[in-house]
Parts: structure tokens; C-alpha cells; sequence
């Protein structure tokens, strides 16, 4: 409610709680005044008495509990319409007190409501009618039209001020209402606010937790593709290196695992700094795929040829490092599982992606009984997929005991990861 409004009531709050004292001192004065001029001078004592009587009945009905909430109880019925038959009384006494008389019109509905309202105000008409004619009973056939048409007049008044006052009431009912509505709604939105706090500090939450673990699942591969790998080689070196029959062969055997234990060694620091390979900073995708193909097959003593189609493009380095990872990683599986002859790499550039497919002739598996992590695809198949679906590809693996298995990589070439 404005400031404005605010103060609007709290002066008609005091008009009808004060107005009606004022009102009967003004009706009292101008009925003693006019009381011998006009022939009233007998019936002067039982205005005063009865204006003595409505101003102690307001002091105690009205005055004295107006703080105290509603005044439309019994008391306040008892109140209205007492006063209303006083001042009926006391203008049929003396017509001046029909100043105190038309108050009615003003505060009726503070005391009462529903169909009280009607009669009080009827009989404040009849008794305003009654002053303004000239006062009670009407004498001869002019002072009772005058009265009767004076009456009419102050029920067509009461009507129009009547609806007045029933829209007024509505529409402040109207208010209440939408203010009500509006703390409510402004309480449910409060709730909602809450809510999607609470539910954005879990998003938050969960995609923290979901950074972690991806960035975890990332490390691993990038370790397994690095130093697992690296180890591996070393390892194969290593032994061969033992069981070589001159010491020539042996020293070439020991070489080979020194330099792979060095670019293992860079590989592991470019991984943790969430690099692309060592071989994609200066070799394209292509040389550095043929690169990594020609060691192996010197270090595992296999065939290996790489078949390129469509015409090669920069990619992006995120897509040209899963590529590379999961060469390295197929052909780490050849060497340790396959006990293959031959391996054939395929890259494919088409207009919208590039597809990876490398095939060897070894003795194969059962795909549909070999876990991710189980002992045939142990880490490497699962790191790889994963690769793959970050890079918003596939990889599919194809294989059958003793017919070879071939890894198939298809990733869009236009990815960002």
C-alpha cells in the first residue's frame, strides 16, 4: 500500500471514530438554538438527553475498543442500530439533528453487514426525508408529496452510494486477494529459487566429479599408451637381447631398448602436460603413423604396410593424437597377443571424417566373451573406445579365433576434444 493510500485511511479512521462527537455537538447547538424560534422548546430536555445518551453509547461501543479489531459483533449491531433510532427520535424532536443523522450513510458498514445495511440506511433516509421536509409527522396533503418525494430522492441517493460502496469493496477485495496471490506466488518462487540453487550446486557438483573422472580415465590412457608401452618394447628388447646368439646382435638389441626407454621418457613428460605425441610435433599425421609402423616392425620382427586413400589434410591435433594412440595401441596388442605374420594399416580421408582400420593375420579371439578389462583386451580396447567416443567417433573391434582381428577407427575430422 503507498504512502498516499496509507494515510487516506488513517484520516478516515479518525473521521469515523471522532466524526460522530463532532456531528452530535453540531446537531445538539443548532437544536438548542432553534428550539424557540421554531416551537421546540419543550422537546429541547429529551434531545439533549438522548445526545447525551449516543455520545456515552459511542464512547463504549465504538471509542473505547476501536483498537481492538472488528467492530461488526453483536455490540456493534446493538450500537448502529440504537443510534440509528436515536437520531430517527431526535430529528422527529427537532429536524436540525438530521445533521447527526446522515452519518449513517458514511460508517453503517464498519458495525454491520448483509441485510442490516438496507434497513439502516431506509430508515436514515426516511429520517434525512422527514428533516428536509420540515420535520415529523408531515402536516397537509404539500408537506407529505414534498416528504414523499424527498424520501425518493434520498433512496435513489442510498442506492447510487450503496453500489458505490459494494465496488469499492469488491475491488478492495479484489486487491487483498491479488496481494495475497502474490505472496504466494512470490513464496513458491522464493522455494523454486531455492530449489534450483540447491539443483545447480549438485550440477556443479556432479560435473566436477565427472571432470575428475574423465580427466583420470585420460591420465591412464596416456600413461598406458606411454610408459606401459615404452616398458613393454624395453622388456621384448631386453630379452631378445638375452637369448640373441652373437654379442653384435645383442648390442643392437640392448640399442633399441635404450631409445626406446628415451622417447618412452618424453612421451610420459608430453602426456603429463596433456601434449600431442612426440611424433606429431614434427611430423604429420601420415609420416609420423608410417614412422611408428616401420620401428615396430623392426622391433617385433613382423611385416607391416601402410596403405593411404583420399587425399590427406591437417587435422585438428586432439583427432591426430587419438589416431596416432590407437596405432600404437593396436599394434602393441599385435605384438603381445596376436603371434601374427602380417599387419596392414589403413588411413581413409573421406570429406567428413577419416577412418583408421588395421588388420592382422594372427590367431584372433572371441569378442563377444572378452571383457574390456578382461585378460584378452586388458586396459588397451577400453582406453581406446573411450579415445574414440571423446572424439565423437567409434572404434569396433572384429575378430574370431584363428582369423585374425581387425580394429576399426572412425573419427569426425572436423572434432575438437
Amino acid at each position: 500500500m503507498s504512502e498516499l493510500a496509507v494515510r487516506v485511511e488513517q484520516r478516515w479512521a479518525v473521521l469515523q471514530r471522532r466524526g460522530p462527537y463532532a456531528l452530535l455537538a453540531l446537531a445538539t447547538v443548532l437544536a438548542a438554538m432553534t428550539a424557540a424560534p421554531l416551537g421546540f422548546v419543550d422537546q429541547l430536555p429529551y434531545v439533549l438527553a438522548l445526545a447525551a445518551l449516543v455520545a456515552v453509547g459511542h464512547w463504549w461501543c465504538v471509542d473505547r475498543r476501536w483498537d481492538e479489531g472488528p467492530l461488526d459483533d453483536g455490540l456493534g449491531h446493538v450500537y448502529l442500530a440504537a443510534r440509528t433510532l436515536a437520531a430517527f427520535v431526535m430529528s422527529w424532536l427537532n429536524p436540525f439533528c438530521a445533521v447527526f443523522a446522515f452519518v449513517a450513510y458514511f460508517d453503517a458498514t464498519t458495525y454491520a453487514k448483509g441485510r442490516w445495511i438496507p434497513v439502516v440506511l431506509g430508515i436514515t433516509a426516511v429520517t434525512m426525508a422527514g428533516s428536509q421536509a420540515g420535520g415529523f409527522p408531515p402536516s397537509g396533503t404539500t408537506q407529505t408529496l414534498v416528504f414523499l418525494g424527498l424520501l425518493a430522492l434520498n433512496l435513489v441517493l442510498v442506492l447510487i452510494f450503496t453500489a458505490i460502496a459494494r465496488q469499492e469493496t469488491e475491488l478492495a477485495d479484489e486487491r487483498v486477494a491479488t496481494i495475497a496471490e502474490l505472496e504466494r506466488t512470490n513464496a513458491r518462487l522464493e522455494e523454486a529459487m531455492q530449489e534450483n540453487a540447491a539443483l545447480q550446486e549438485a550440477l556443479v557438483t556432479r560435473a566436477r566429479e565427472a571432470g575428475i573422472h574423465e580427466e583420470r580415465e585420460r591420465l591412464a590412457a596416456e600413461i598406458h599408451d606411454t610408459i606401459a608401452q615404452g616398458l613393454a618394447g624395453i622388456v621384448t628388447q631386453l630379452q631378445a637381447a638375452d637369448e640373441a646368439y652373437d654379442d653384435a646382435a645383442a648390442a643392437e638389441h640392448r640399442k633399441r631398448a635404450a631409445e626406446l626407454a628415451r622417447a618412452s621418457l618424453d612421451e610420459t613428460r608430453r602426456s603429463v602436460e596433456a601434449l600431442s605425441p612426440a611424433a606429431l610435433e614434427h611430423l604429420a599425421l601420415v609420416e609420423a603413423v608410417r614412422a611408428r609402423v616401420r620401428e615396430w616392425a623392426a622391433e617385433n620382427g613382423v611385416r607391416a604396410e601402410v596403405v593411404v586413400t583420399g587425399e590427406p589434410e591437417t587435422l585438428s591435433p586432439a583427432v591426430e593424437a587419438v589416431v596416432l594412440r590407437v596405432v600404437q595401441e593396436s599394434l602393441t596388442n599385435v605384438a603381445r597377443h596376436a603371434e601374427a605374420s602380417r599387419v596392414g594399416i589403413t588411413l581413409s580421408y573421406t570429406d567428413d571424417e577419416i577412418v583408421l582400420d588395421v588388420r592382422d593375420d594372427g590367431r584372433g579371439f572371441d569378442v563377444r566373451v572378452t571383457t574390456p578389462r578382461g585378460n584378452r583386451g586388458g586396459f588397451g580396447l577400453d582406453g581406446m573406445r573411450r579415445r574414440a567416443e571423446r572424439a565423437g567417433g567409434a572404434l569396433i573391434v572384429e575378430s574370431e579365433p584363428g582369423g585374425g582381428t581387425a580394429v576399426s577407427l572412425r573419427v569426425p575430422s572436423g572434432c575438437d576434444v
